[in-house]
């Protein structure tokens, strides 16, 4: 195991509400919120300034506005957010051939293998780098973990946070890791947090007392000595630029078809739970349940459902599994079964993307190319008077210029123009088939042709 500080994490500050803000000069320094504004929408991410009032990611959206009514609630733009996040991940490229990106927003870098820094010093001015090259390039502020290994990468850019840079020395790790909750360590989640801790098991330090053995007993071997090496603070999960493991998955073909709706159910759940232990043996998580069913004439349908964000929980899985099963048709037998979780990632990584997805759920999105699904209609074209205009979205206007919407209703829509580069723009209200106002593409954060470093 390495001992200089050279793994990398890079977290960017409140992403979505981040870049948000940048792009309208009326929202900085104010509460910001972004997710599904539908009835079942939740938050995909907030300001910093929507946080105070206790507004978090994954929060039904109707439970964050009671909390912050006066915040500005937008649905969020994935083409900006991906762009921006290329740019990241370009940056961090040229640092290092070793980088594995955990989601739009976060990426863990191997400085060494880029002969990017080999000690503290070297490190901690690539990180003080690497900050300063995502603000002149991107507008937005990222926050950096340096240590050994990805765990205390994570941990000490969770601590930077926001818009800062924490280097975990060498021979801390230990003394840190201690008083910590046992959620901090990968492939911890709410399951396995709450059984380790009806067996008097809260911190990190405690799984440090009580030993491998007692660990193993708990959870298992393969996941109980995993976590214990973990509590030592040995992470031995290398930065691998490609995940070679795309899904974990299981599957069980029967001799004679089943016909019996019991009996299938309860394969099903059985399948669940050896995908979990699969999947928790691996240290990983996932998003997305798949269901895999091959009837008697050996036609094979696959259903899947994305989840909020990555789950480790075999209740979840199951669950998700028997909803699928719900919409399939098996009256006339089954020779194949399988469950499977792709949308792979540690635990600890929330993976916003994902919950964004979920969130916008009730707001209409077109989606990255490559999501849509065989069954898809191409659109058809939309009458001015049924427009719609998404809060938070870019519009232009033939004589006022660029703007974005503020609300929309009752044939309404509210229009503030403005750009990243004005102050706070003025606000005007349009029929919603005003034929001089349409839909806009983002405009840059910042000012093109700024080379990084020189802002």
């Amino acid at each position: 195991m390495r001992t200089a500080p050279t793994i990398l994490h890079l977290d960017m500050d409140a992403f979505y509400a981040s870049a948000e803000q940048a792009a309208k000069p009326s929202l900085r320094g104010k509460a910001v919120v972004v997710g599904g504004l539908g009835p079942r929408g939740v938050v995909a991410t907030c300001s910093y300034e929507a946080r105070v009032f206790g507004v978090h990611s994954a929060m039904p959206m109707a439970q964050a506005r009671r909390l912050a009514p006066n915040a500005a609630y937008l649905v969020p733009r994935f083409g900006l957010y991906r762009e921006i996040s290329e740019q990241v991940m370009k940056l961090l490229r040229e640092l290092s051939p070793l980088v594995e990106p955990l989601s739009l927003d976060e990426a863990f870098v191997d400085l060494e293998a880029g002969r990017a820094a080999w000690d503290e010093r070297s490190a901690l001015l690539a990180g003080e780098k690497l900050r300063a090259d995502i603000r002149a390039v991107t507008g937005l502020t990222g926050s950096v973990g340096l240590a050994a290994s990805k765990m205390l990468a994570k941990i000490a850019s969770e601590r930077a946070k926001p818009d800062g840079l924490v280097l975990i020395e060498p021979g801390t790790e230990r003394a840190l890791l201690a008083p910590l909750s046992v959620r901090v360590l990968p492939g911890v989640g709410p399951a396995t947090g709450d059984h380790l801790r009806r067996g008097g098991i809260s911190t990190v330090g405690d799984i440090a007392e009580a030993g491998e053995d007692e660990l193993v007993r708990l959870l298992g071997k393969a996941h109980g000595v995993g976590l214990y090496a973990m509590a030592l603070a040995r992470d031995e999960r290398r930065v691998v630029a490609e995940r070679d493991t795309k899904s974990v998955s299981v599957e069980d073909t029967y001799d004679v078809d089943i016909h019996d709706r019991v009996r299938v159910r309860g394969e099903v759940q059985r399948l669940a739970d050896r995908c979990v232990q699969r999947l928790r043996a691996a240290r990983l998580s996932g998003r997305t349940i798949v269901l895999k069913v091959r009837r008697y004439d050996f036609s094979t349908l696959t259903r899947s459902e994305t989840l909020r964000g990555p789950t480790d929980d075999p209740a979840v899985v199951r669950e998700a599994a028997a909803r699928l099963l719900e919409s399939v048709d098996t009256t006339g037998g089954v020779r194949l079964l399988g469950v499977g979780v792709s949308g792979l990632a540690d635990y600890t990584q929330e993976d916003l993307f994902a919950q964004a997805r979920t969130a916008a759920e009730e707001e209409p999105e077109p989606l990255p190319a490559g999501e849509g699904t065989a069954e898809e209609a191409p659109e058809e074209p939309v009458p001015a008077a049924r427009r719609r205009w998404h809060a938070g979205h870019d519009v232009r206007h033939a004589e006022f210029g660029h703007g974005w919407v503020q609300g929309s209703g009752l044939g309404r829509v509210t229009v503030r123009f403005e750009t990243p580069f004005s102050g706070p723009g003025r606000v005007k209200t349009f029929r919603v088939d005003d034929p001089a106002l349409a839909a806009a593409e983002p405009l840059p954060l910042v000012e093109r042709g700024v080379p990084p470093g020189s802002g």
